[in-house]
């Protein structure tokens, strides 16, 4: 029975990861060919629907963490995730006057190089290990260091485009809850978007890049043992 659960995760977990493998594809090729004919100001539009599927279904990462399915803290993938969806629907869904900076054009091309190399180079570095019992070396550095260029410029480009999205939250009063209503409860969506950018920098960017960092840093060091 054991046996059998271990394969029907094995099974769905790379259903999973192979259709968010096509997604940020499809996402990276619209961009790419997008900013080629028309520029950056078509690319939202363009990647809409493949950037809000592929992005919405990593919820999923933190329910995988959550039942054991993978070994990823979710003290680290809650916040990326979570940020991730904040940016997408919170922002650029809801704020049509963001869409087409220039932001945009780096925001969804380092997220999709990201998470389209990631599932790329797990599977083949986990491949050759099934296969040969080994993996190159330089498979091993590429898997651990491509965050190195693609992380900053991508929370810079969703910090970027939270203040740029200040000035049109607060004209349009869009998910604002004003007194006096039934719940007695009111909700600045301006003011809380700041609370975000003020826990974005200090928070999130520093706490997820030392966790991979010291992931790559434990990954070389044991390589070189071995």
């Amino acid at each position: 029975m054991a046996g059998f659960f271990s394969l029907l995760r094995r099974l769905y977990l790379t259903a999973y990861n192979f259709t968010l493998l096509v997604g940020w594809f499809q996402v990276l090729y619209i961009v790419l060919r997008t900013l080629k004919e028309s520029g950056h100001e078509n690319i939202y539009r363009a990647a809409e629907k493949p950037l809000l599927f592929a992005q919405t279904a990593a919820v999923l990462e933190i329910l995988h963490g959550l039942v054991g399915l993978v070994r990823s803290p979710v003290t680290a993938t809650l916040p990326q995730i979570g940020s991730r969806l904040f940016l997408v629907w919170g922002i650029l869904w809801s704020f049509p006057e963001t869409r087409t900076h220039v932001l945009v054009t780096s925001l969804l091309i380092s997220w999709s190089i990201t998470e389209a190399s990631f599932f790329i180079i797990r599977y083949f570095f986990f491949g050759l290990k099934e296969a040969f019992g080994y993996t190159p070396s330089w498979l091993l550095w590429l898997r651990y260091s491509t965050f190195l260029v693609l992380y900053p410029t991508g929370i810079s480009s969703e910090v970027g485009l939270i203040y740029i999205a200040l000035p049109f939250i607060k004209a349009s009063e869009k998910y604002c809850l004003r007194m006096p209503n039934k719940w007695n409860f009111s909700f600045d969506y301006f003011y809380a978007a700041i609370v975000v950018l003020g826990i974005y920098v200090p928070g999130s960017s520093p706490h997820l890049y030392s966790y991979m960092l010291a992931q790559r840093k434990k990954a070389l060091s044991k390589s070189k043992k071995e």
